[in-house]
């Protein structure tokens, strides 16, 4: 073989394989979610074909509301997407069950006042973050998952049977 055909045949298969990378992460993105305060359920395709699905985006903006207001944002699409990667990881198909997605800032100053774990600007209150469990999941393998993929944000709270996670900078705390 000479060496053209070498390299041409080499940058072929390198391009076969860039391809074949982009169309892997072009697969949708689903997220299926329970809202334990409202009784809500979604099950969802979000991103399709590159793109962002607006009346999805809706959906789960309308699921991971402030249930105690009423009060709703867009949040913030990369959330959305480290879920995706958290049951990615997981695999199975049960909904992420949500303590809280969404807090207004009225909520938020209500639960600074009842408890010193809520920080007075929280991601919540910017659509940045979620409170999730998975019932028949280990909370620690949740824990850890979502400290693998080193995304944003995460903190442990056991006693409360949830993880905190968050598109912010890089950091975990136990609660």
């Amino acid at each position: 073989m000479h060496r053209r055909s070498f390299l041409k045949l080499g940058a072929a298969g390198a391009l076969s394989m860039s391809a074949g990378k982009a169309f892997a992460s072009m697969q949708d993105r689903k997220l299926s979610l329970y809202n334990i305060h409202t009784g809500e359920e979604l099950e969802t395709t979000y991103w399709s074909e590159g793109n962002y699905l607006g009346q999805s985006l809706g959906e789960i903006d309308h699921v991971l509301r402030d249930f105690r207001t009423g009060d709703a944002i867009s949040m913030d699409t990369r959330l959305f997407d480290l879920l995706h990667s958290i049951r990615a990881r997981l695999g199975g198909s049960q909904p992420f069950h949500v303590i809280s997605g969404y807090r207004s800032p009225k909520t938020n100053a209500m639960l600074r006042r009842e408890s010193s774990g809520v920080a007075k600007h929280s991601l919540h209150m910017q659509g940045m973050a979620a409170d999730i469990c998975l019932p028949g999941r280990d909370l620690a393998v949740l824990h850890q998952v979502a400290l693998d993929l080193r995304l944003g944000g995460v903190g442990y709270y056991p006693r409360s049977n949830f993880v905190h996670v968050d598109v912010g900078r890089v950091r975990h705390w136990h609660g």
